[in-house]
């Protein structure tokens, strides 16, 4: 996942920051009830297949992007997902501390801004994104609500705080079941990028440190949901490689595979190649740098195919200065993009640089001396056929404000699924 924001006044730096992470290539990456157990170091059996239909909800995305919670309603999206995963909760000091407090739990919503048209008040215990989120959770109650910490910049706190795992885990419960958000959140998602590897930090814990983790949240957590969000890095030796993943699964409900960012104009010059290809095709840049691939390599290890949600990218990546229309031409550099070079959200590409072709179950378009890659409803649905004939627990996309205003990636991930 991405980079989270720290506070309002500093949002326009922590908007660069933003940019950058969406910009990590996998190259470089090589990606309430309360507890009823306490302490029981329970194993989970993962949900129905393809039952799990989970997007991402960002909590900068209020500043500039100007995407809120009732945007989930508005649009239709928020009756046609299971779970929403909000990005992201910090991970310093050896413990899980909020985000941006001002847009999580402090911002003023007027009545028209408001999922249920009633505007805050200066008094009120609970604003922001929370307050907003349980309003969404009142209208919506089929929805279960994950709280996920780390993301690629703040992943650099994992390491120190699984020097001592049980703390760490109490100190994400107590935060998650804050009193003052009571009944908000179901569970929590932990986005380390990446265990016993390099990420924006590098790790050397040791391939034990994901079990060991996953192990201390679920004996602390119980029988609220734990999850976590994982590399697709399929290569020899790559991050699947790097740290136990099939150990852990006992412990989590889930894992969400990071299917995506494969190819970019990190590499400026090229070759050309879709960001979220289903399989390997005959001139592919990397082995090991597509969907099945990752997928193929976790059931090898031992994780159950219900445990591992395959991931959408609601967004596209291009190159400028392109050699040819095909996948594997040259490129001067990355494509212009609104919040940053060689990125766009779906809702613009795909009026701005239509698609021309597909390869490897995904979408590509060549407009100009531009070349883009991006997933289409077409693509997503083919995408959701694979998960269910893998028996996979769903997917998970990143993330909603990429969409159109009326949803239709959304939508079909969940008509997809069924």
């Amino acid at each position: 996942m991405r980079s989270p924001h720290l506070t309002r006044t500093r949002k326009s730096i922590i908007g660069v920051l933003l940019t950058l992470a969406l910009a990590i290539p996998l190259t470089v990456l090589t990606t309430l009830a309360p507890s009823k157990s306490a302490g029981a170091a329970t194993t989970t059996a993962g949900p129905e297949a393809a039952g799990v239909k989970l997007g991402y909800f960002t909590e900068w995305g209020v500043y500039d992007r100007n995407f809120h919670v009732k945007n989930l309603d508005t649009s239709g999206s928020a009756g046609k997902i299971t779970h929403i995963n909000y990005g992201f909760g910090n991970v310093t000091g050896g413990r899980c501390t909020l985000g941006d407090s001002y847009a999580a739990i402090e911002k003023a919503y007027t009545a028209d801004q408001s999922v249920d048209g009633v505007a805050d008040t200066w008094d009120q215990p609970l604003r922001g994104n929370f307050n907003q989120l349980l309003k969404l959770k009142k209208k919506h109650p089929h929805i279960k609500i994950l709280w996920s910490f780390g993301g690629w910049t703040w992943s650099g706190g994992f390491g120190q705080a699984m020097q001592n795992p049980a703390a760490f885990a109490q100190s994400c419960y107590d935060l998650v079941n804050d009193p003052r958000w009571q009944g908000l959140f179901d569970g929590i998602d932990l986005d380390w990028e990446y265990p016993n590897a390099c990420g924006a930090t590098c790790d050397t814990s040791g391939p034990a440190v994901m079990k060991n983790m996953m192990q201390a949240f679920r004996a602390k957590f119980g029988n609220q949901l734990v999850t976590a969000a994982v590399t697709a890095d399929a290569s020899d030796g790559g991050k699947i490689d790097a740290a136990d993943y099939a150990g852990a699964a006992q412990y989590v409900d889930w894992y969400n595979v990071m299917t995506y960012d494969f190819f970019g104009a990190w590499a400026p010059q090229g070759p050309t190649a879709p960001h979220s290809p289903l399989q390997a095709y005959d001139g592919i840049p990397q082995e090991g740098f597509n969907s099945d691939a990752a997928i193929q390599k976790y059931k090898a290890a031992g994780v159950p195919a219900n445990k591992l949600l395959l991931g959408v990218g609601f967004y596209g990546r291009g190159w400028t200065g392109v050699s040819q229309a095909a996948p594997g031409g040259t490129a001067t550099g990355p494509a212009p993009g609104r919040w940053e070079d060689g990125i766009e959200d779906y809702k613009v590409i795909k009026d701005r640089c239509p698609v021309t072709g597909t390869i490897a179950g995904t979408a590509y378009a060549h407009c100009g001396n531009q070349w883009w890659s991006y997933d289409t409803p077409s693509t997503i649905t083919g995408k959701m056929t694979y998960a269910k004939n893998q028996k996979l627990g769903g997917a998970f996309f990143w993330e909603f404000s990429g969409d159109t205003p009326n949803g239709e990636l959304t939508s079909a991930v969940s008509s997809g699924l069924g």
